[in-house]
């Protein structure tokens, strides 16, 4: 299929703004784009094409929410949608299927700051970073009034945090951080980004391939920025927390090319690579090959003033393609890949 023109419903200056997608309307005209460019079922692609995209959602990607992903330009997301949403709509004919993760929280969860206290029962301001000193020394303990609604006694949640941070440290993870509350289930901000939610309805439509949707991080124990696994695996008494997700390795397995991209870089997207690169090599060290990083339609954790993840994606970045997995953009074509 060649590269399409842009659809006449885009409209970019949407991309950054919250809104109801017409669902019917957009059917219809799929059902007729489809007719007039030829486009195949997605079930005849060969070869066939994965796009896994990565807490795409309001929460993220919006200026005005909880946790805009800005980057060093300070409107990362937005321009990164921006360059998704015409990707999509531009290889509608070569895109075989789209996965999309969502993170997902409730209110009480260890990287909220209701999770923690110090002695004058003063909660840690969003951006803290807690580290494996500062829960030994006293200074943030567990909140012992979580500790009926987490199924837990008021030692054993100290137990589990004193257990967090250190299997943090020792695995060389990023410390424990405090978010802003983000991505609450069934509110505004875990939803899809509008303008990313009409592309993939729109491609669903045009070629009889309905989205997939995969929810992660919603254990109160344990941070999920990655879809194939949690930051901490077990509890402080070795019970397993959340178990390994290999829906996106099979994805690889049974497609000839995977593209991966979302929010953050440096965070859920990054993290999600290094899970699924080991995974790979596990299997097969050649499987990297198949997986294809669309850099430009992501961006890196930067507040300003307080933390810069950009040096630690870029570098991840690098070790992912020395692995064997492609660095790409929005206008490179799929066409040449094959």
């Amino acid at each position: 299929m060649p590269v399409l023109p842009l659809p006449s419903h885009f409209n970019p200056n949407q991309v950054g703004s919250v809104w109801r997608v017409p669902y019917q309307q957009r059917a219809e005209e799929a059902t007729a784009w489809r007719a007039t460019h030829a486009i195949p079922p997605a079930a005849q692609d060969s070869p066939r094409v994965a796009l896994f995209l990565i807490d795409v959602q309001n929460t993220f990607c919006i200026p005005e929410f909880e946790l805009f992903v800005g980057g060093r330009s300070g409107s990362g997301a937005v321009e990164d949608n921006l360059r998704l949403c015409e990707f999509i709509y531009r290889n509608l004919g070569q895109i075989s299927h789209i996965a999309l993760t969502m993170d997902t929280h409730n209110a009480y969860q260890v990287f909220f700051q209701t999770f923690l206290v110090n002695s004058e029962g003063e909660h840690p301001a969003p951006y803290s970073l807690i580290t494996k000193a500062d829960v030994d020394g006293g200074h943030w303990r567990f909140n012992p009034a979580l500790a009926p609604s987490l199924g837990l006694t008021p030692d054993e949640g100290q137990a589990h945090l004193e257990h967090y941070v250190e299997q943090l440290a020792t695995a060389g993870r990023f410390d424990l951080t405090i978010w802003p509350y983000h991505a609450l289930l069934g509110g505004l901000g875990h939803a899809i980004v509008s303008a990313v939610e009409e592309a993939v309805f729109f491609h669903s439509i045009a070629r009889a391939a309905p989205s997939e949707h995969i929810l992660k991080g919603s254990h109160p124990l344990t941070e999920h920025y990655s879809i194939v696994g949690p930051e901490v695996t077990h509890d402080h008494q070795g019970k397993q927390l959340a178990p390994r997700d290999s829906r996106l390795t099979k994805i690889v397995q049974d497609y000839d090319a995977v593209i991966v991209t979302g929010q953050a870089k440096s965070h859920c997207v990054g993290f999600t690579l290094r899970d699924l690169l080991t995974d790979l090599q596990a299997i097969d060290p050649t499987l990297a090959r198949k997986v294809f990083l669309l850099e430009d339609c992501t961006s890196p954790v930067v507040i300003p003033g307080a933390v810069d993840y950009t040096e630690a994606a870029n570098e991840a970045y690098a070790e992912f393609a020395a692995a064997g997995m492609r660095r790409i953009t929005a206008s490179d074509s799929i066409q040449n890949w094959f």
